[in-house]
């Protein structure tokens, strides 16, 4: 273990596995989807790859400065490289450039969002940030040496940013084909040269960050993150000059388009499933209870009680609900894309979900729930990374009029409007069972509203009902489980969140693709580049993935 707590050799990874998502912001950038599709116009790549003139002299520089501060002479001799590397790139700029098959134009103007990285870069490596007092007071020899830590911390996630999104692209290029006009950029930053010098500058981060204490860790972190987010906005101000499929939000009319979000609640909205969640509130308030309960109120099974049963009803539907996939689950694939045949199976999950409710309501373990309790818990709920921020921010969308549906089998309405509340009740629209109250207490009764997949596409269906004529409006359907498999592919776009194996399983039996979000919108850009505009296609048996709710917002609202 080093001084800050963390182990030998892992700060880089840290930091990258701490904000790879923001990352896909760069990603799903209009630049990197046209890029990644080859239809990027060849004057906004060199508009932008002309930028590396400005960042590779800052580079150098800031190595320069770094080599000043540091004090052991294997450091210095590792951070002399790199400038060397550096340096090189720069006199080869030009001819790069021509054997990626293009010439870089004559003047080179800093643009603001170049200039506010290298300004950064230059100040970090100077011992400060410009504006702020991050990095305090360097006076001392020693202090000297941290200066080089946090250049480096400063530089390297922005090597680590192209290591990153061309391995993600270059899967998508077809090696027989030829008319891809960036397959040689993206080969030259997939290459082994270049993946050596982002982990040479990564382990010297590593290297050089032994020695420091905790705190001067978090202020790496903090310039690290820095670098991060002006990456995101260096290429999100690139200037496009072509249509985009990314941000979805540009597609449609604003004056006219309505965006209608539905999104599923249990796991693909929070990290645990509700019905644990409502039944360990139900163990925990029980021990709280008055002991002695007058005929007036709800008389509660015991904590312990309370806690057996729910263990044999949660062994129970674990088992059986295994049982009721393999009893629907065809023999072998049919090939093409069964829509009917899908719905004739799910129809048997619905009524094993009918009979797992009415099992749970005659256990009597919801009984005796607070209202207020719920609530409180709600608001406290762990959702997944990123999902709250995002419909925070759909619902203010200035680009369209939206609307947003939660669809859920959770078996309180109240419990997923206090996890999206955040002072605004109006924000979300929520369809799911309810608890029955008498005077804020739970009955153990529920009103039963959603039950089945059958019934979650019918609430889907009427409220899309007046809108599927006018071809300015979209449907997104977010979900994770086999419940959400109707309304997926009776959205316009639907989107698979999470790693359920029975919704893959099922559906592959059934003729449905699923295709990486990422890929199909490189596919959907060169539909829209060769033939002047696309469509999504509602039915047509592909739904797309993601592995986070980052994706789900680069690709709806950009960055």
């Amino acid at each position: 273990m080093t001084m800050g707590g963390v182990d030998e050799g892992r700060l880089a990874r840290k930091f990258w596995n701490k904000f790879k998502n923001e990352f896909v912001f760069i990603m799903y950038s209009p630049f990197f989807v046209s890029l990644a599709s080859g239809t990027l116009k060849s004057d906004t790549f060199l508009n932008c790859v002309a930028q590396d003139v400005h960042f590779l002299k800052a580079f150098a520089h800031s190595y320069e400065l770094a080599e000043e501060c540091a004090d052991d002479e294997e450091d210095k001799c590792a951070i002399r490289k790199l400038r060397k590397r550096v340096k090189h790139k720069l006199l080869t700029l030009d001819s790069l450039v021509r054997e990626w098959g293009f010439e870089l134009p004559e003047e080179c103007i800093t643009n603001n969002a170049t200039l506010k990285y290298t300004d950064f870069l230059l100040a970090t490596a100077s011992g400060k940030v410009e504006g702020e007092k991050v990095l305090g007071k360097i006076e001392t020899p020693f202090e000297k040496t941290k200066v080089a830590a946090y250049t480096i911390g400063a530089i390297s996630p922005c090597l680590r940013l192209f290591a990153f999104i061309t391995k993600e692209i270059q899967p998508l290029l077809d090696p027989n084909d030829s008319s891809h006009i960036y397959k040689k950029w993206v080969e030259y930053y997939c290459s082994e040269t270049f993946e050596e010098s982002t982990a040479q500058t990564e382990e010297l981060l590593d290297k050089l960050s032994v020695s420091l204490t905790g705190e001067e860790l978090d202020i790496i972190e903090k310039l690290y993150h820095q670098a991060v987010k002006l990456d995101v906005d260096f290429y999100s101000a690139q200037p496009m000059v072509q249509p985009t499929v990314v941000p979805l939000s540009w597609v449609k009319d604003p004056v006219e388009g309505q965006l209608t979000v539905f999104c599923d609640f249990d796991l693909t909205c929070t990290a645990f499933d509700s019905s644990a969640i409502l039944a360990e509130i139900a163990i925990v308030t029980s021990q709280k209870a008055d002991p002695d309960q007058s005929e007036s109120k709800l008389i509660r099974m015991s904590s312990a009680d309370l806690r057996n049963t729910w263990g044999v009803l949660s062994t129970k539907y674990t088992e059986e609900h295994e049982q009721c996939i393999d009893s629907i689950m065809p023999s072998e694939a049919v090939g093409k894309f069964d829509y009917e045949g899908l719905c004739e199976a799910l129809k048997q999950l619905g009524e094993f979900e009918r009979k797992i409710n009415s099992r749970v309501v005659e256990s009597g373990v919801l009984k005796g729930l607070n209202l207020e309790d719920i609530k409180r818990t709600g608001q406290l709920l762990m959702l997944q990374d990123g999902c709250r921020g995002f419909f925070q921010k759909i619902v203010k969308c200035g680009n369209y009029k939206t609307d947003v549906h939660v669809l859920s089998y959770c078996w309180s309405g109240d419990l997923i409007r206090s996890a999206f509340s955040s002072g605004d009740p109006n924000m979300l629209k929520v369809h799911s069972n309810e608890l029955v109250y008498e005077e804020s207490i739970s009955t153990g009764d529920l009103i039963k509203n959603l039950e089945s997949p059958l019934e979650k596409r019918q609430v889907f269906n009427d409220i899309v009902k007046d809108r599927r004529n006018n071809d300015q409006n979209l449907t997104i359907y977010i979900g994770g489980s086999l419940g959400d498999l109707l309304c997926l592919l009776e959205a316009d776009i639907g989107i698979v969140i999470g790693s359920s194996s029975s919704l893959r399983r099922l559906g592959q039996q059934f003729g449905v693709s699923f295709v990486p979000l990422f890929s199909g919108l490189v596919e959907k850009q060169k539909e829209l580049t060769n033939g002047g505009s696309f469509t999504w296609n509602r039915m047509s048996g592909t739904l797309y993935t993601v592995s986070s709710w980052a994706e789900i917002q680069a690709f709806v609202l950009g960055s």
